[in-house]
C-alpha cells in the first residue's frame, strides 16, 4: 500500500506525476481542485457549501475542505492500493486535521513527495502556459504565497513522516523515473 501527499508550488509538475504515480501504482488520485468542482456539479451536500463560497470568489473554509478529502478517501480508496493526494493540505490546521482522519482509516504509513524548482523556472513554465490571469506579477505573488503557505506543513511533516524532496527541473519522464526510484526504496 501507497499512501503519498504530494507538494511542491505552482507549476512544479505535481498533478502531472501525481497522475503518472496514480496510474502506476494503482492509486485513487485525489486532486481537491478537481474533486471540488465535482462535488459542486453533482449537488452533494458538501459541494452546494462550497458552491456559494466559490461563487463569491473566497476560500472554501478548513472544514468543508476536510469534509471533502474525508468523504473522497472513504468513497473512492476500495479497490486501489492506495492514495496520492494532491494540493492538500494547504495550510497547517489542514494537515492536522487530516492526521485525524488518517487515525480514523488507520493509515500510518504515509509518505510527503516534495517537488522543488527554482522560482524562474516555474514563472517561466507558468507564463508559457499562456492563461491570461498568468502574469509574471500575478505568479511570483501567487510563489510568495505558498512559500509562506507551505513550509510551515513541510516543517510539520518532517517531524512526523518521511518527506522525499525531488528536484521538479528536467523532463516529465525523468522526474518520473527519479520518484519511481524513491517510492522503491
Amino acid at each position: 500500500m501507497h499512501h503519498l501527499l504530494i507538494f511542491g508550488p505552482p507549476g512544479v509538475g505535481k498533478g502531472t506525476q501525481s497522475a503518472l504515480i496514480a496510474e502506476k501504482l494503482n492509486l485513487f488520485h485525489l486532486s481537491t481542485g478537481e474533486y471540488l468542482r465535482k462535488a459542486i456539479d453533482e449537488g452533494t451536500e458538501l459541494g452546494l457549501k462550497a458552491k456559494d463560497i466559490v461563487e463569491k470568489g473566497k476560500l472554501v473554509p478548513d472544514d468543508i475542505m476536510i469534509g471533502i478529502v474525508a468523504q473522497a478517501l472513504e468513497d473512492n480508496t476500495a479497490g486501489k492500493d492506495g492514495f496520492i493526494l494532491d494540493g492538500f493540505p494547504r495550510t497547517l490546521d489542514q494537515a492536522k486535521a487530516l492526521d485525524v482522519i488518517f487515525q480514523k482509516m488507520s493509515v500510518t504509513d504515509i509518505r510527503v513527495l516534495y517537488l522543488t524548482s527554482h522560482e524562474d523556472e516555474l514563472v517561466e513554465r507558468l507564463l508559457k502556459r499562456g492563461r491570461k490571469d498568468d502574469t509574471e506579477e500575478i505568479i511570483r505573488h501567487r510563489l510568495h504565497i505558498y512559500e509562506e503557505s507551505t513550509k510551515p506543513i513541510i516543517e510539520y511533516y518532517r517531524e512526523t513522516k518521511e518527506v522525499v524532496e525531488i528536484d521538479g527541473v528536467g523532463a516529465v519522464e525523468d522526474i518520473f523515473v527519479i520518484i519511481s526510484e524513491k517510492l522503491n526504496k
